[in-house]
């Protein structure tokens, strides 16, 4: 006797479990990497495409073959290289304080106060992202360099000729609304035309040769901490934002000064993106191979890897298919059964059992042989009443099991015959 074919072949299982498991990795990823979203909706972020964005920024950096990288989990934030922060205006300056603390001796960190107020643009032309900006005012970010004083310009405080540092020029996008800093451990590096400090470094100990030189002062200007990494504000961001990079010499500026935080050193150039709410959980694929999970991964991945063997290499022979009809008594009842009600004649059953249990009832009693089926009846009516046993009489109820014909009346009535029995005998 053979056993029967297998429904799938063997390479067929195979990849079948192949596509399941890409299919699992593909859900993680995108389960991380997909809840952020773009991020283009009018902010002033990295992801922002609009005047106010600074999405034109990251794709300039890009386009020398640097590093650029988009931070959406702040706990990359202690990343090394150059940190872009471009919080909102409402931002917390004790978190700030505390992000910028933390990488003093770990990498530059460029601060980007926000002027504009920013609103989608619904024209019919706009795209996503478009904005229009509706006013300017300054931050007060409370416990974040609270000795540094940012004020912005009105109609009547007009920057002069726009931006100027100690190798070039340029204009300004929107001089009647230029945001400024003041403060007296700051060594400026862009001002504007009427001299307000539009950008600059925190003085401290430490030595920043390449921030001096873009300042136009001595390189050997400072600190002698070589090991300590500055704090740069631009207080004014049109001097990075898509807005103001439209004109040449800001972007060649803008260019320079990037390169200037770097401190020289080849290093990645980080953009901030959850100050502004665009961040998100850690990669549950990256989170399944690290400790403490790395180990429950290790094990998931062998029993696996055992419960694929055992399918595919079966202990002992092919186990043989079961008859189609059992052998035996309670079988051949239960088929015999089964035949009569598929073939919907349950009723030609209701007269035999009547009979039948009548016939055992007699026998149990020892009621005398050759009376008529009706005399044996009546005798077990009698002995029924004699005993004192409730319901219906036997003759009744047989009669009523010989009229049934669904198989609900069937099931019914015979049980009521089944309880009469049980009495007498």
């Amino acid at each position: 006797m053979t056993a029967n074919p297998a429904a799938f072949s063997r390479r067929a299982v195979i990849g079948l479990v192949l596509v399941g498991v890409l299919a699992f990795v593909a859900l993680l990823y995108f389960m991380a990497e997909g809840t952020g979203g773009s991020g283009n909706n009018g902010g002033g972020h990295v992801a922002g495409k609009g005047l106010n964005g600074f999405a034109g920024l990251a794709a300039m950096i890009e386009a020398e073959g640097k590093d650029v990288r988009r931070i959406r989990n702040n706990r990359r934030l202690a990343d090394n290289g150059l940190l872009v922060l471009t919080p909102p205006p409402d931002a917390d300056g004790r978190e700030l304080d505390r992000i910028v603390g933390r990488r003093r001796y770990i990498g530059s960190t460029l601060i980007v106060t926000p002027k504009w107020f920013a609103m989608k643009n619904n024209g019919e032309k706009a795209k996503r992202g478009w904005v229009t900006l509706a006013g300017a005012g300054a931050p007060t970010w409370r416990g974040f360099y609270d000795d540094i004083t940012v004020t912005i310009g009105g109609p009547h405080n007009k920057a002069q000729t726009g931006w100027r540092t100690a190798r070039a020029s340029g204009p300004l996008p929107a001089e009647t609304q230029v945001l400024s800093g003041e403060g007296r451990h700051l060594v400026p590096l862009v001002r504007a035309g009427d001299g307000r400090v539009l950008a600059a470094y925190v003085a401290d100990r430490g030595y920043y040769p390449d921030l001096n030189a873009f300042a136009g002062i001595p390189r050997t200007t400072g600190g002698d901490d070589t090991n300590l990494y500055p704090v740069i504000f631009v207080f004014e961001p049109d001097l990075l934002d898509n807005w103001g990079l439209a004109n040449e010499q800001t972007a060649l500026m803008a260019q320079r000064l990037i390169a200037a935080a770097q401190d020289g050193a080849v290093q990645p150039v980080s953009f901030d993106l959850t100050l502004n709410g665009l961040g998100n959980s850690r990669n549950l694929l990256d989170l399944a191979f690290r400790p403490p999970f790395l180990a429950a991964t290790i094990c998931l991945l062998l029993a696996a890897l055992a419960v694929g063997w055992r399918a595919f290499n079966r202990f002992g022979p092919p186990r043989p298919p079961a008859r189609p009809i059992a052998a035996g008594k309670a079988a051949l009842v239960t088929n015999s059964a089964g035949l009569i009600r598929r073939a919907g004649r349950i009723h030609l059953v209701a007269a035999p059992y009547a009979d039948a249990a009548r016939d055992r009832i007699a026998a149990a009693l020892g009621l005398a042989r050759g009376r008529n089926a009706g005399e044996i009846e009546a005798a077990i009516d009698r002995v029924q009443k004699a005993r004192g046993i409730d319901g219906p009489s036997f003759s009744s109820a047989a009669a009523q099991m010989r009229a049934a014909r669904t198989s609900q009346d069937v099931a019914r009535r015979a049980a009521a015959l089944h309880s009469i029995e049980r009495a007498l005998t």
